[in-house]
Parts: structure tokens; C-alpha cells; sequence
């Protein structure tokens, strides 16, 4: 590999060498960051002061968590946007590098894992609802909630590395003169990028196949059921195929990119296939950022309950009748929410 070419120093230095589509990923995240932003923190303030969804049932506690994880990411986006705009794939500061990426996979890391338990907990309502133990152990939401975070908070460790942030995994090394120890360096090095590289892939790869077990376990049971009540079935089978397709439009995509620049670095192959490599993960990248605006539509919006109880807070104009009031102490809607009172949506 020629050392001084112009732009290793940059791949090394994590510039980036097409400034102005860096410029465009960054209007990106701005516009994400803006109408994200009052949709998460509205959603939040519904949850927290009308909900009161520490009263309420455990899949409420789910979405509250999820919520809370996408708000948290979006504070990150601006300071990304930032070092974009500068030409920067990321800060120079290794102190505000390492909190980036610690704050990004962190709370995109719980975003995958709550979206995931939630669709765990309606498969479980849908097809096994006799299961009475495991439906017992779902309902213990807060204590999953706090397992899931603890849970995370040491899978973050690997990834806040600058090599990471900067794709460097698995780069072939510069020959040192002293060659004693250079083997153990490079073995110690594989291992922590091997390390990375699994918690990066695992932590969208797993989720997505339970994503797919639990879509098409309740299409089935959708198909099979011939009496009795099928329109919550149908939202069941609407919710879970909303987040699959959501999740394979976010998070698949930035999946394969890595994978694909992992394979371009480990064959060395020529600089400027390794730089179009690295753009296209960091677009890739923006792109699951997505995810922050899009979870809110697809779970809090997909119940017509939870739509009307936003529309008639936030926007009143849209709603006949007034307001709907909430039962606190449920979660739930009063009787005057009953479906034959219930405030017309226009």
C-alpha cells in the first residue's frame, strides 16, 4: 500500500475526501434532528404526564424506553453534523470522539432492543396467549427495561475506539523495523477489531431475524383464525410487518455497507475503492438515523388509540368533541373513549 498517497493520510486521518456530499449528509441529520426532535419529545411528554406510563401496562413502559433512546440519540446528530460540515468524519477531540460513540451505540443499541422486546411481547399476546408464565415474566417491564440498559452499557465498549468511527478495522499494518513484537501487536489487534466488528453485526443481525420469526408467526395465526375478532389481529400483523420493514430500511443497509468495507480492507484492495467504501457506510449510517423519527410513527401512531389521544393534545383542531381523557391509573382510556363515544379523527 503507497503510504504517500494523498489520500491514505486522509483515510488515516478520517477526513473526509468528498467534502461536499459530506455537506449533504450533514443537511441530512439537520432535517432528521428537526422533525424528530418535538415528534420524540411531544410522544415523551404524552407518556410521561398523560399516560403516566409507569401505571400503565408493560408495553407502554417499552415504548416510553424506546422513546427515551431515540431522544437521547438525537442530541448526538447536531455535533455529528457539525464534524461533517468541517470536512471531519468525526471530532479530533478523542475525548468528545470516544463520548460520540458512546452515546451513539448506546442508545441505538437500546433502540434496536426495545423495538425488538415490544414486537417479542405482542408475538406472545398474539400466538401464545395461554403461555400465562412467560406473558408474567414480559409484564415484569420496568426490571427489562433496567436489564436492557445494563446490558448494553458494556457492549458499547469496543466501539468507542477512533478506528471504529474512522472504518479502519482489519487495515493491513506498516512493516516496523523491530519485528519481535510486532506479531503479538497485530494478533491483539485482530481480536479487538474482531471483537467490534461482532457486537456491531449481532447487535442488528439478531434482532432482525427475531423481527422476521415473530412477522411471520402472526401472519399465520392471522390466516388461520376464521372466528371470533379479527381486527386485533390485523393491527398485530400490521405493527410487526410496519417494524420489520422499517428496521430492513434503516439498519440492513448500513449492515451490508460495513460488511462490504470489511471485505474491500481485508483484500486490500486499491485506496479509492476503500474511500468510496467508507463514504457509502457513512451515508448508510445517516440513513439509520432515520430510525429516530420513524419509530414514533410506526408504534405510537399505529394504534388508533394512541393517535386520537395525541391528536386531541397537541393538535385540537383536528379532533371533534374535545379532548380525550386517559385513566391515569391503567393507561387506558375512560368509557367516554369507548368506541361508540369515541372523538371522530378527521
Amino acid at each position: 500500500m503507497d503510504i504517500n498517497n494523498p489520500l491514505y493520510q486522509k483515510i488515516e486521518d478520517c477526513e473526509a475526501t468528498n467534502k461536499a456530499l459530506y455537506k449533504f449528509y450533514a443537511a441530512v441529520m439537520i432535517v432528521i434532528f428537526i422533525l424528530a426532535l418535538p415528534l420524540n419529545a411531544s410522544v415523551l411528554h404524552l407518556f410521561i404526564f398523560k399516560l403516566k406510563f409507569w401505571k400503565s401496562n408493560s408495553n407502554n413502559i417499552f415504548l416510553f424506553n424506546l422513546v427515551l433512546a431515540d431522544i437521547l440519540l438525537l442530541f448526538c446528530l447536531p455535533i455529528k453534523a457539525y464534524n461533517f460540515i468541517n470536512g471531519e468524519r468525526r471530532s479530533d477531540n478523542g475525548a468528545v470522539c470516544k463520548a460520540m460513540l458512546f452515546m451513539l451505540f448506546l442508545n441505538r443499541g437500546a433502540s434496536i432492543a426495545f423495538l425488538t422486546v415490544t414486537s417479542i411481547h405482542r408475538y406472545f399476546n398474539v400466538v401464545h396467549p395461554g403461555r400465562k408464565n412467560l406473558l408474567r415474566a414480559l409484564k415484569k417491564s420496568p426490571q427489562i427495561s433496567i436489564l436492557i440498559w445494563l446490558l448494553l452499557l458494556p457492549l458499547t465498549i469496543p466501539t468507542m475506539l477512533k478506528t471504529f468511527e474512522c472504518c479502519n478495522s482489519h487495515k493491513s499494518e506498516i512493516q516496523h523495523n523491530d519485528s519481535s513484537h510486532e506479531g503479538d501487536d497485530t494478533l491483539v489487534k485482530d481480536v479487538v477489531d474482531s471483537m467490534r466488528e461482532v457486537v456491531f453485526f449481532t447487535q442488528i443481525l439478531i434482532p432482525f431475524i427475531i423481527l422476521v420469526y415473530c412477522t411471520v408467526r402472526i401472519v399465520n395465526r392471522l390466516r388461520k383464525k376464521t372466528v371470533g375478532d379479527r381486527t386485533k389481529l390485523k393491527r398485530a400483523v400490521f405493527l410487526v410487518t410496519a417494524v420489520m420493514v422499517v428496521f430492513s430500511f434503516c439498519f440492513l443497509p448500513c449492515t451490508i455497507a460495513r460488511m462490504v468495507l470489511l471485505i474491500v480492507r481485508v483484500q486490500e484492495l486499491p485506496l479509492i475503492y476503500q474511500d468510496k467504501a467508507a463514504v457509502a457506510f457513512d451515508g448508510l449510517m445517516v440513513l439509520s438515523y432515520m430510525d429516530c423519527l420513524l419509530d414514533p410513527l410506526v408504534y405510537c401512531f399505529c394504534s388508533t388509540k394512541f393517535k386520537a389521544l395525541y391528536l386531541s393534545n397537541y393538535c385540537p383542531f383536528l379532533v371533534k368533541n374535545g379532548p380525550i381523557q386517559v385513566d391515569s391509573s391503567t393507561g387506558g382510556h375512560t368509557a367516554s373513549d369507548h368506541p361508540r363515544n369515541t372523538n371522530t379523527i378527521i
